[in-house]
Order: structure tokens, then sequence, then C-alpha cells
């Protein structure tokens, strides 16, 4: 399915023959990447319980998200929130309006859902970018604090500065409809 399609981006749903590409360039960019991820979410996705995207720029894979329906993880598990999950742009492709574009897409695919949409996002300086664009675009912290391998962190508990360190945020877009 394709969902957007302007000038040079293209956005439609990630297959199977995108993946090895995704990983083979993280790669290149460092990632230590691996199909796992992906492919987990191409399952995810065919059994209904999400929807996996793919931009390209240009014809070329760009990057991805995936917008699963009801999180099942951290602050808002369980709550029939929609999360938007592993949004990424490759290196070479930011900086061109592609992960807002992307972005536009998977909330607009979760206010299918509901009023609300949430994500995690890590706190290491490799999240950085993503941070800011996602205050930028009116998403704000949940108030639970930091979470460490899918659990509240306690205060003076120790945690690891990596991937699983993670901070949720939540964006309501009933003050869109109403406008």
């Amino acid at each position: 399915m394709i969902y957007f399609s302007e000038n040079e981006v293209l956005i439609r749903d990630l297959e199977r023959n995108d993946v090895d590409i995704f990983v083979a360039e993280e790669n290149v960019q460092g990632w230590n990447s691996t199909p796992e991820k992906l492919l987990n979410r191409l399952k995810d996705s065919s059994k209904k319980r999400s929807a996996a995207l793919a931009a390209l720029f240009k014809g070329e894979l760009a990057g991805y998200v995936s917008v699963y329906f009801d999180s099942k993880y951290g602050a808002f598990s369980g709550k029939g929130i929609p999360e938007i999950v592993d949004f990424s742009v490759l290196e070479k492709f930011r900086r061109r309006g592609i992960g807002s574009r992307l972005m536009d897409t998977a909330e607009s695919i979760a206010g299918d859902y509901a009023d609300t949409v949430c994500l995690g996002v890590g706190l290491h300086s490799g999240y950085g970018a993503a941070q800011r664009m996602y205050v930028k675009r009116g998403y704000i912290p949940d108030g639970s604090g930091v979470w460490f391998n899918d659990k509240v962190c306690e205060q003076n508990a120790e945690c690891i500065n990596n991937d699983d360190l993670v901070l949720y945020f939540s964006k309501n877009f009933s003050e869109r409809k109403t406008q």
C-alpha cells in the first residue's frame, strides 16, 4: 500500500526485500544492525498488530517506522494507545523532510485508532536529533520518569545508558481535530 507520494518521497508498506538493504546501510553507518528487528516488524504487520512503513527518496530506501495499534510495552502498555516504534532515517538521507513525512504518516495511522499516540526515545546522544524532533512535533513526557529494560528506573537505581534506557512521550490529537 502507498501512504504518501509527493515530489521525491514515497511512503509505502515495508517489504521483505527492504530488510537486507536497510541492515546493510545501517551497518555502513556503524550501527551493528541485524535483520531480526525488521523481520519482527513485518511479522507483526502481517498479523495486523501494526503497520510497518518504508520511505523512499528518489526510489532509494531512506527510512522506516512502525505503528503498533495498541502499545504492549512501557508507560502506555495495555491502554489502547498506538505506539510509534523504530523510527529511522538513514544518515545520507537526513535533512530532506523524509523523517517528517514518515512521522506525519505514522501519526495519521495512529489517529485512526485513538486520540493519542505514544513513543519511547533513548536518552543517549545518538537519539539527540530524534529527541528534539519529537518535542518540536508536540510530544511531551508522560511523567513516569526514565525506563530501563521495560521497567521504571527508580530513583538512585543503577542503569546503563544504552538503547534500553528510554523516556516515554505522548501526543494528543484531540486539539487538532476540534480546530
